[in-house]
């Protein structure tokens, strides 16, 4: 009897483990949102750790904050500084606040100690054509002396959607040299909105656009070009910068095209078409700088912003020297992870912690080692129910199941976890699914992710610690996004899943060294719970209206999120709330038919949706089963 009740205990026991739910990143990382005076909005665009804890807080309406006691219940904001033209960027050096104002990096500083600057010098000044979108980030201090800014692009009046440099500077980074002199230093930047210095060397993000294809975050050195050719137009003959703008179109269609009529049309993404790829370009002129790190836009961000080193020493948690980086549109932040091959900078990223309330554009270390987090939405839209804020994240102690590093090999990849692994759920083949995608270089608005392949996994080897695991792939191919799933990966004990189960390497290099042998590795394939990887989902049918505008049979958003994800849906749209656009209950309530969201996915009526700010783009990219399928999944929500 007593044997039959030890079994039965055992057993609820360890359904009780199985059955439980898998932690998610809320319950480690806390988002605090500290008091804020009554009629003081932030709209933050810089924030600055002063040396004695206090936190500089500047904003896009031209004033500078000093908060004191920033962690504590009842924080202090003091007006430091007013009256200056949006800034978005803040340093402290020496007793004073420097920033970059639209025209000029401005050093402030309070010589009578009263507590508000009462000096206000010019460092250095470049030039502005007026237009809105000139926006200058920065500065940025260089080790041995010096600022970093960049120059964002305005756009066309006829070609408004052209990115533009109307006056030299825009579409660059350069220094400010300590005595005020400004120098080249990189060219080919769209809207360089995050500068962000790693162990003394400068990386930057830029966000979807015009001849970006995505999101992403580049390894700036001297002389490189990132690839928008606004800038080139004001390059000199002294210039370090290594392509000329004769050289790039002659590589590249501008595709300035005019109708009947005269005007220019814009130009639109072409199906089945041969596409240019920015690593060609680099093929035949090196100083073409790809991303270090793709951050494939709706997936990870729509508008990536500030770049931070985790220095904190694990105050923070376990990804100790990792980069995290913010996103303005979709009010959230990733982790990267940073390694070098042959000499050059690559790596993956993560989804790491959403659910602020307005879009996230500025971050700052702590005394205390939380995460600022400075935010403003500046009519651009963002998810949140905020115009602007300031928060803070704070890790509880407790360690999440994570992929802590993933670094590549010969053959695939080697990750490893924060906590051991399952061994059974690591060394069976459908706990992964993996597959690889570019985006296009063109004069497109963004591009889809195109030459998707599913990647074979051949095997994998699991260390005796169960924290490191060998995956070993056919068709790895350089330059090209790998996404690795492993949704059916557990942890050892307890049986979570992780918290983040799907990252996207960037593989810029494939390293030599030695390859495992078949004989090392484990080749169980359950074929239960295989994950989906987006290329297979797309390849599902689902039937348009039936006779009578009859619904195709109701789809789960489990079954159609990986082609949301695929096709960036969830960049700007929830099941069941408002982000930059309307949630998916709420375009259900239409009652569209199934065929008429394929049209307005094709051929969007942004004046159907006054109240949202930014207009959707045509997406005629989407294939029509896909197209249908979603359409599907939002008639369900009825």
């Amino acid at each position: 009897m007593k044997k039959i009740l030890s079994i039965l205990l055992c057993s609820v026991f360890s359904y009780g483990v199985w059955a439980q739910e898998s932690p998610k990143e809320e319950d480690f990382y806390k988002i605090v949102t500290p008091p804020v005076p009554e009629g003081v909005l932030l709209e933050v665009g810089g924030l600055c750790t002063l040396p004695n804890g206090s936190l500089g807080i500047s904003t896009r309406r031209g004033d500078i904050f000093i908060v004191e006691n920033p962690t504590s219940r009842s924080p202090y904001f003091r007006k430091f500084a007013s009256g200056l033209h949006e800034v978005l960027g803040l340093e402290y050096l020496n007793g004073s606040l420097y920033c970059a104002q639209r025209g000029e990096l401005t050093k402030l500083t309070d010589t009578n100690g009263d507590g508000k600057a009462d000096h206000y010098e010019t460092v250095s000044s470049w030039p502005v054509s007026g237009h809105y979108h000139e926006y200058s980030f920065g500065p940025k201090l260089i080790p041995g002396g010096g600022f970093f800014v960049s120059g964002n692009v305005a756009f066309g009046n006829e070609e408004w959607w052209r990115g533009e440099a109307r006056v030299p500077g825009r579409g660059t980074i350069f220094k400010v040299n300590e005595d005020g002199t400004r120098e080249e230093f990189a060219a080919g930047v769209r809207s360089p909105a995050g500068l962000g210095m790693v162990d003394g060397e400068l990386f930057y993000t830029d966000n979807q656009g015009d001849w970006m294809g995505s999101g992403g975050i580049w390894h700036v050195k001297k002389g490189a070009f990132m690839g928008h050719p606004a800038s080139l137009a004001w390059l000199g003959e002294d210039s370090p910068i290594g392509i000329t703008e004769e050289q790039f179109f002659a590589e590249r269609d501008n595709r300035k095209v005019r109708n009947e009529a005269g005007a220019y049309i814009k130009p639109e993404n072409v199906i089945n078409e041969t596409p240019d790829m920015l690593w060609e370009l680099k093929e035949k002129y090196p100083a073409v700088q790809t991303p270090a790190v793709w951050l494939p836009h709706g997936v990870l961000g729509v508008s990536n912003s500030e770049i931070i080193k985790d220095e904190t020493m694990g105050s923070f948690g376990p990804f100790v020297n990792q980069l995290f980086v913010g996103d303005q549109g979709q009010s959230k932040i990733m982790r990267v992870y940073l390694e070098k091959i042959n000499g050059e900078y690559q790596g993956a990223a993560w989804d790491f912690r959403s659910g602020f309330q307005s879009g996230v554009m500025r971050m700052d270390w702590a005394k205390d080692g939380s995460l600022f987090v400075g935010e403003t939405n500046r009519g651009w839209g963002s998810a949140g129910d905020a115009n602007q804020g300031l928060q803070r994240l704070v890790w509880n102690g407790k360690m999440p199941f994570e992929m802590l590093t993933i670094k590549a090999k010969p053959d695939g990849f080697e990750i490893e976890f924060t906590q051991p692994v399952d061994r059974k759920s690591a060394e069976d083949l459908a706990s992964y699914s993996v597959s690889s995608f570019n985006y296009k270089h063109h004069p497109v608005y963004g591009s889809p992710p195109i030459y998707r392949e599913d990647l074979p996994v051949k095997g994998v080897k699991l260390s005796a610690d169960g924290k490191h695991l060998r995956i070993v792939l056919d068709g790895l191919r350089e330059y090209f996004i790998h996404e690795l799933n492993l949704d059916g990966v557990r942890a050892a004990g307890t049986y979570y899943s992780l918290v983040h189960p799907t990252v996207y390497y960037t593989l810029n290099k494939i390293p030599a060294g030695e390859k495992l042998s078949q004989s090392e590795l484990k080749t169980t394939d359950s074929g239960k719970n295989k994950p989906k990887s987006a290329s297979a989902t797309a390849k599902k049918v689902v039937s348009p209206d039936g006779p009578g505008g009859a619904k195709a049979a109701a789809v789960s958003f489990d079954d159609v999120k990986p082609l949301l994800r695929k096709h960036t849906c969830l960049a700007c749209h929830n099941e069941n709330k408002k982000v930059v656009g309307p949630a998916f209950k709420d375009i259900a309530k239409r009652k569209y038919s199934n065929e008429k969201i394929v049209d307005l996915i094709y051929n969007p009526r942004p004046q159907n949706w006054p109240d949202y700010a930014t207009p959707m783009a045509p997406m005629p990219h989407v294939p029509k089963d896909d197209a249908l399928k979603i359409a599907s999944y939002i008639n369900s929500l009825k």
